[in-house]
Formats: C-alpha cells, structure tokens, sequence
C-alpha cells in the first residue's frame, strides 16, 4: 500500500514514521494527535458503519463532528475498515507490515478476537511497536472491564482526594486518566523506538487508566504506606506546606504559595504579622503544619481586608508566588498566556485549536492538517471507499 503523498510532509521530529491509530474517543486519539502534531504519519482505522464515537462526543462543530473530535483527531488520515470482514482484516495486516508503531484503545478482548492482538501482530511483524491501552490493566480479575475518566478517578481513588474537607468525593475536571494514559503510550513507545535501534525488534506496551490514576495520586497513597496518614481534602491547600491556598479578600480569592520559610517571612512582614516569623508555632513549616488551622484563622480575617490587587501586588513585589484564582475565560484573556502562543492554526480552515505545550528551538510546531472525514484516504491508500458520510 502507498502513502498519501498530496501533502507537504510535516516538518515535526517525527517526520518519516507510521503510526496506526485503532483509537475510540479519548485515552487512544490523545496519543495520536501528539504523534500527528510531531510529525509522524497518522493513520486513524476507524469503524465503516459511524467511525470512532468521538465524532459524536458532544454537539455538531464542523462537518458534521464534535469540537473534541477535530480537537485529539487534527492532522491525521482516516482509513475505514471492516475489521470483521477477511478483506478488512487483509488490508489491515498490509498497514501493519508498513507501521512503527500501533496503537489502541479498544475494548478488553476485541483485538485477541480477531487475532491482532499485541503478540500476535509482533510475531508476524517483529519490528512492531505495539501500544496496547486498557482500562483496569493488561492482567488480574478485572482486565476485561471497560471503563471511562470518571469510573477510573472513582475506582482509583483519586476522586477521593479531590475537594475541600466538607465535599463529597468528584472527579477532577479536566480527563487527567485519559489524557495522561495517551500521554505515558507516547514515551513509552518511543522509547521502545529508540531500544528497536539497537535490537531490531519491536515488542508489546502496556499502559492502562487505572495505573496512570494511581501513579497521578501516588503522594496520598506512599503517604498512607509508609506514614499510615490518610489522605486528606485539602481544596486549593497542600498537606505539606503552610499556607499553600486560596484566601478570600473582599473581591475574589488569592492563591498564596509558601514554598520555604523565607517566603513565609515575607508574606508575614507584607500581613502586617511580622512577629509570625519569630513564633515558634509559625516560625518554620513543620511548626505551621502543626498548627495550621490557628495560623490560618488569622490569616484568612487579615486576607478579607483589602482587594485581591492589593494584596497581589504587595507579595509579588516581595517574590512572594501568588495568583487570582481566574475563571478559563480570564486565563484565556491573560497577556502571559497569549504571549505563549499555544493556540495554532488549523491550515485551511479558519481557525486554531490548542497545540502541543512543547517549543522546538523556540517553535511551536504547525498543526498537520485538519479532521480527517470517516474514509477520506481511503482512495490513497487503495482502499474501498466507505460510500457513507462521517458521523
């Protein structure tokens, strides 16, 4: 089978290398937008009947397809397959044969079903990469389960940690299990790349939800380990720096972070509290941990005073770290956040989505191209077309 040769090549890092996405609306697809954004070649194998149901995660944005969709699927190729049908399975095995890297997300026990599972494909195609992404792991009594974000924050545990003292166990917002999986599948497997300079052979990666869930919450769990301390809700605050929180000031919160005694005696001197410094119960950090919540009394009346650009501009003009707690709308509106240049245009299309937070020699890397359409390099690849619309 031949590339599609009718874009210019992406000038990214990984120019030159075949990635073949098997990927269903997050964990997979996230791992397949950092190749594509990096350069590789991207080909998203997708179902003929409906594509991946991340096309559907949401309302219609462009052609037909959910915002998130164009946002974890720009610049790669969609090939529709029939991986059920002998002929969809035998042009699927000539992608392999051309691929670095595979990589999927499905569900527990489909790829083994149809025999291109992880051993399987490498034994056939050895110089394979094969990242393979579950939901509860590659082993033990729960393997085959399905799962999403909130069911892997909830089982892990890390729902749990999340919030103030009062609030029930929730979920963070952002899908840090999904996201961070597809993220690990990457280094992973480029890693594996760099080993298979040296070996010649591929092999099998394994990474699955629920160990990246239990890898983001490791400080509570080595905590309860190694110290019996259970985890606590902390809100905006930290369990092992005083004071390390949001404090209301007659306008809004204010972020304040404490990192050492220095800066503590200078949020002291700045409160009007100077004397905190010199105070055995404040004077260093395992003494405020010790009696946070008296020095946290205080110091949130002083905080309630005065406006948060008081405050804010009196600690950053001493170093001491601190920030408005801003609504997405106002972090977008921030000078420092435009000045970063994170938003990329999509070529062609008439605007821009979020790019990688990556600098390459001081240059954020273009975007490859826009959403593919369900089969739309089909033709380029000597493939049946899907004869149906996407989505």
């Amino acid at each position: 089978m031949q590339s599609d040769t009718s874009t210019t090549p992406h000038p990214g890092p990984l120019r030159g290398l075949r990635v073949l996405e098997l990927g269903q609306i997050l964990a997979g697809p996230f791992a397949g937008a950092i190749f594509a954004d990096l350069g590789a070649e991207v080909l998203k194998i997708e179902r003929v009947d409906g594509g991946d149901d991340g096309r559907r995660m949401g309302p219609v944005f462009r052609g037909g397809d959910a915002l998130n969709f164009h946002l974890f699927n720009r610049g790669k190729k969609s090939l529709a397959l029939d991986l059920k049908s002998e002929a969809g399975l035998a042009a699927f095995e000539q992608l392999v044969a051309s691929a670095d890297i595979l990589i999927h997300n499905l569900r527990p026990g489909v790829t083994e079903d149809m025999g291109i599972d992880g051993p399987s494909l490498c034994q056939r195609h050895p110089r394979l990469i094969y990242g393979e992404i579950s939901a509860f792991g590659h082993t033990g009594p729960m393997k085959l389960r399905p799962g999403y974000e909130p069911l892997l924050q909830a089982f892990s545990g890390l729902s749990s940690t999340n919030g103030g003292p009062d609030d029930p166990p929730m979920r963070l917002g952002a899908s840090v299990v999904d996201q961070g999986t597809g993220m690990w599948v990457v280094i992973g497997t480029l890693a594996m790349l760099q080993q298979r300079q040296h070996t010649g052979r591929g092999g099998v990666l394994h990474s699955s939800l629920l160990e990246t869930a239990l890898t983001w919450n490791a400080q509570k769990s080595e905590a309860l380990i190694h110290e019996g301390r259970e985890p606590m809700r902390h809100a905006s605050g930290h369990s092992g720096f005083v004071p390390y929180e949001a404090f209301d000031t007659l306008d809004g919160p204010l972020l304040i972070c404490c990192g050492n005694d220095r800066l503590f005696a200078k949020l002291a001197q700045v409160v009007g509290h100077a004397h905190w410094a010199e105070d055995e119960r404040f004077a260093t950090n395992r003494a405020r941990i010790a009696h946070k919540e008296t020095l946290l009394q205080e110091l949130r009346a002083t905080m309630r005073t005065q406006s948060r650009t008081h405050w804010q501009d009196r600690f950053l003009a001493v170093g001491v770290p601190c920030s408005p707690v801003h609504t997405v709308a106002e972090a977008l509106a921030q000078e420092q956040v435009q000045a970063l240049g994170l938003r990329v245009p999509v070529p062609g299309q008439g605007y821009d989505l979020h790019g990688l937070p990556l600098l390459f020699d001081g240059q954020r890397l273009p975007l490859g191209g826009p959403v593919p359409q369900l089969g739309q390099h089909n033709p380029a690849f000597q493939l049946p077309p899907t004869g149906s619309e996407h989505g």
